[in-house]
């Protein structure tokens, strides 16, 4: 079992799904967790030992800033933060394109520079970042905007360990296929066929089931544990980019 007793993790969109399930399985492992999320009262009954919850959009580099200083020394980040677009290339608004980049890619690269200079000083550190599947690693119909700026993920997970794998620092990216999350859902609940829909997703894994949060949480410990693992990108996909 992984002993990450006496590190202190923070994590971006902590409030359901993934992200939730890895600040639980990143304390359990004996890590202090700051768990943050833009939607605070979802926080609230993240009452776990070793877990505080902080009000946090990463859209503000100014709250940025306020939280990452206030936390202190920071082992591993978890960067879980992100959004989905649906719809081609000629579906794709510009204003989509700059909000998933905002969200998907700069507010990554800007939490990633508020933590590396500690890491660099004390010669440790662990970067975890959310990418997928629909990236560089497969294309994905309806995907575009979201392929897009997962590729741009991996992209940027591979030059901060290029930059800094002398320096102690690792930084890995974990592509996920189709997860059972909260965000999941209300997306099929959005179209106007649930039932054909999820059928049709869960149908394109070959392991024949979707993903659990919990099993990329376990991922998530793993790699903040992993002291000779950077610049990788993770698949946990249930065969689909086979």
């Amino acid at each position: 079992m992984i002993d990450l007793s006496g590190k202190t993790a923070l994590v971006t969109a902590a409030a359901q799904g993934i992200g939730r399930a890895a600040v639980l399985a990143l304390a359990e492992a004996g890590a202090r967790v700051i768990a943050t999320d833009l939607n605070a009262a979802a926080l609230d009954d993240l009452t776990v030992p070793r877990v505080t919850a902080q009000a946090l959009d990463v859209l503000e580099p100014d709250a940025i800033a306020r939280v990452f200083g206030a936390a202190g020394p920071i082992d591993i980040l978890f960067n879980c933060a992100g959004v989905v677009h649906g719809g081609s290339v000629l579906e794709a608004s510009d204003d989509d394109l700059d909000f998933a980049y905002a969200l998907n890619v700069r507010a990554m690269a800007r939490t990633c520079r508020a933590v590396l200079p500690g890491m660099i000083d004390r010669g440790d550190g662990a970067i975890i970042n959310m990418a997928s599947v629909a990236s560089s690693v497969k294309g994905v119909p309806n995907r575009f905007v979201y392929g897009v700026t997962k590729a741009a993920v991996i992209g940027l997970t591979k030059a901060v360990a290029a930059d800094h794998v002398g320096q102690g620092v690792r930084c890995n990216a974990i592509c996920p296929g189709t997860v059972e999350t909260p965000s999941l859902n209300e997306r099929l609940a959005a179209g106007c066929d649930y039932e054909n829909t999820r059928a049709a997703f869960i149908a394109r894994q070959p392991l024949g089931r979707m993903g659990r949060p919990e099993e990329i949480a376990d991922l998530v410990v793993y790699l903040a544990g992993a002291t000779y693992t950077t610049g990788q990108i993770h698949n946990i996909d249930g065969g689909w980019s086979l």
